[in-house]
This record gives C-alpha cells, sequence and structure tokens, in this order.
C-alpha cells in the first residue's frame, strides 16, 4: 500500500513537471506585448532646438517606443502651438504672461539656462571685443544712434579705431524668445525704452534707415555675415557658426558697471546670483543679475505644456522625456550642455521642475 502510494506520487509529480515545462513553452512562443508607440512634437525656440536635437537621439534609443519631433520655428509659435495642441512641447525663452496663464492650465518648467550673444560684423575689427551696453544698444535700435564711432560707443572704447560708418541693426521677424530676452535687457537699462517699446516675443520696432529683419537665430547669423556693419542679438547656440563666420562678440556692461563676455562661468554668476528667486512655478526674468562678474543677458529655457494630456500614454512619455532631460545623469549632463554653451539646471530650479512635471497628467 505504501509503494502503491509512492508510485502515485511520483506518477502525478512526473505530470506536474511535463505539464509545467508545457506551460513555459507556450508562454515562450507567445510574443511579446510591445510599449504602445507615443509620438511627441517639440516646436519652438531656435536657441533650444540644437540642444534638442542633441537629446532626441539619445534619448529615443534607449526608448525606441517613443518618437520625438523636432521644430525650430520661434518661441512665440512654441508656445502657441502648446496651447493649442498642435505640438506636446513648446520650447521657449519666454515664460507665458500672467494673462496667459490665467487663460490656460499651462506649465513653464525650465530645462537650463541659457547665454545671449551680442554679435556684430565690423570689418577689421571682429576679432576685438567691442564694449557695449544697455542703453547703447537701445539707441541703436531705436536709431538715436547711428554711427560705429558716435561718441557714446567710442567713450567706453579707448583706444579703437571704430569706423565712421552707419550701423545696420538686425532684429527677429518672427515670435522670439530672444527679442524677449533682448528687449528685456533694453527694457531693464533703458528708461525711455522701457517706456516706449517694453519687452516681448514680438515687437513694434522703430523705423531704423538700413535696419533689417530676420527669422531665426540661424537667419540672425546668416543677415549678419553678409551685412558688414550689421549689429544682431544671437543664442550662444549658435556660437560655432558665428564663429565660423568670424563675427565679434560684444562684450556687455553688468548691472555692477563692468563689462564681460558670455561665458558659462560669467553665465553661472549672474544664475547664482537669481536662481534662489525663482517661484515654484519659475517664470521669472534672470536678465541683468547683480554681481561683479555676472553677464548680463541669461535666461531659462522652458518647456511650455499642457497640465492636462490626451490621453495617458502621452502623459506618461511626457513625464519620463522630462525628467530624464533634467537629470545631471541624463540630458543635462555636462556632455550635452557645454555643446551648446548651455548652464545646467541648478539643483534647487531643477527640484521645482521635477514638481512641475509631476502634475502632468
Amino acid at each position: 500500500m505504501l509503494l502503491g502510494s509512492k508510485k502515485t506520487v511520483a506518477r502525478a509529480m512526473k505530470g506536474a513537471v511535463a505539464a509545467s515545462l508545457l506551460g513555459l513553452a507556450a508562454v515562450a512562443a507567445t510574443p511579446a506585448v510591445a510599449a504602445p508607440q507615443v509620438s511627441l512634437l517639440e516646436t519652438g525656440s531656435t536657441l533650444l532646438y540644437p540642444l534638442f536635437n542633441l537629446w532626441v537621439p539619445v534619448y529615443t534609443k534607449m526608448h525606441p517606443n517613443v518618437k520625438i519631433t523636432t521644430q525650430g520655428t520661434g518661441s512665440g509659435t512654441g508656445i502657441a502651438q502648446s496651447i493649442s495642441g498642435v505640438a506636446q512641447i513648446g520650447a521657449s525663452d519666454a515664460y507665458m504672461s500672467d494673462a496667459q496663464v490665467k487663460m490656460r492650465p499651462m506649465l513653464n518648467i525650465p530645462l537650463a539656462i541659457s547665454i545671449q550673444m551680442i554679435n556684430y560684423n565690423l570689418p577689421g575689427l571682429n576679432k576685438q571685443h567691442i564694449k557695449l551696453s544697455g542703453p547703447i544698444l537701445a539707441g541703436i535700435y531705436s536709431g538715436k544712434i547711428s554711427n560705429w564711432d558716435a561718441p557714446e560707443i567710442a567713450k567706453i572704447n579707448p583706444g579703437v579705431k571704430l569706423p565712421n560708418h552707419k550701423i545696420i541693426p538686425i532684429h527677429r521677424t518672427d515670435g522670439s524668445g530672444d527679442t524677449f530676452i533682448f528687449t528685456t535687457y533694453l527694457s531693464d537699462t533703458d528708461a525711455m525704452w522701457s517706456k516706449n517699446i517694453g519687452y516681448s516675443t514680438t515687437v513694434s520696432w522703430p523705423t531704423v534707415q538700413g535696419g533689417i529683419g530676420a527669422d531665426g537665430n540661424p537667419g540672425m547669423v546668416e543677415a549678419l555675415k553678409s551685412t558688414p556693419y550689421g549689429v544682431a542679438y544671437i543664442g550662444i547656440s549658435w556660437k560655432a557658426p558665428v564663429e565660423k563666420a568670424g563675427l565679434g562678440i560684444a562684450m556687455l556692461q553688468n548691472r555692477a558697471g563692468n563689462f564681460v563676455l558670455p561665458t558659462v562661468e560669467n553665465a553661472k554668476a549672474a544664475a547664482g546670483e537669481m536662481v534662489s528667486k525663482t517661484p515654484a512655478d519659475e517664470r521669472i526674468s534672470l536678465v541683468f543679475a547683480p554681481g561683479k562678474n555676472a553677464y548680463p543677458i541669461i535666461n531659462y529655457e522652458y518647456a511650455i505644456v499642457k497640465k492636462q494630456q490626451p490621453n495617458a500614454e502621452t502623459a506618461t512619455a511626457m513625464r519620463d522625456f522630462l525628467n530624464w532631460a533634467l537629470d545631471p545623469k541624463g540630458g543635462n549632463a555636462l556632455h550635452f550642455m557645454e555643446a551648446v554653451h548651455f548652464v545646467p539646471l541648478p539643483a534647487s530650479a531643477a527640484e521645482l521642475s521635477r514638481k512641475q512635471v509631476a502634475e502632468i497628467q
């Protein structure tokens, strides 16, 4: 009786093992369910565009179920298309206004800190760093200062043989975050500019004889390259094309009265004075910061996104991508930032950004 029980148990165990193996084989033969494909469209800032184009191939290789398309359309378009839902991410150098935020449940999420250069095409002088200031640039773009050898420019550039030639100011024609931060600098430093023109992604540019417009940062580089005696404002991520074209890079006067170059070190000095003042919604200007070495035109680079996404898959893909972009071991790694001359997001600002990312549903 005992022997029969053992045989019965053995047969039962053998059958169970066989059934288990058959079950495992069936599982192995069943194709794995692929993660749903998600497509994200990023449009906007031509200053952020080079960074997104570095990020996307790396990120999508790690996340093959996510497709990200990038378009350098200008910050104004990026904001508008994010609001309308045409794009999931509106890249912008400008934060949304109080009125815009009150009307729509949008998030303004900083991803990094950028720098804006003031560049010029002065034959024979492009290898020198001409000194300029906010009031002088306001005078140039309003037509009150018309020649390169004007007394205001000559005074702060002693010993430099400035040409007796008309200055040709070049401005952006598209809705531009670069225009936003440039005109913020002019407004912060020149009372008349602040009163009569102000700051925005688009402004009513004063009519200046010979002045021209260009579209996007690439257009600004090309326009300045082909315009001797021109001056332009160009985002730092386009520094390599500026240098390749042999264009000049100005030293700008900061709040302390010093003339400084648009270096990462000087941008960090400015950021160190302002980042601690960042509110929870992170809408703040970093332009014209105090500090001896602070470069005066820096700003957060924003992802403008809707809090409520059309579906859970899109919301998850957005959160995952933006959190990777904020990670110092991911998109905020030094090799990405150095490639476009950006400043990585300081830890306190990154934490605020991650809190905003968590609100995406």
